[in-house]
């Protein structure tokens, strides 16, 4: 019973953390469309990046070449994972 709680609790969290990067993203993207060119602009969208890759897999039948694989981050990514944790946790 509690092994079952922490898988529910564990997926709730990532796709929280999904959800939450694709939100951010959009809003970095209308942030870099339609507000003027400012300070507060180049804050909310000024981003960190860490990036994995490319993993190369060589198999005798099969390869496999996935990335670079790139995590960025910004003010408005983070935004965009509160409002969905805000709303997971009250819906659910």
């Amino acid at each position: 019973m509690l092994v079952d709680t922490y898988r529910r609790n564990v997926k709730r969290l990532l796709w929280t953390q999904a959800l939450g990067l694709l939100l951010g993203g959009f809003l970095t993207q209308l942030a870099e469309s339609f507000l003027p060119q400012s300070p507060a602009k180049t804050f909310l969208t000024t981003s960190v990046e860490a990036s994995v890759g490319p993993l190369a897999v060589d198999l005798v039948v099969l390869a496999l070449t996935v990335g670079p694989l790139v995590l960025s981050l910004n003010v408005l990514t983070l935004v965009g994972i509160a409002i969905v944790a805000f709303i997971v946790r009250s819906w659910i």
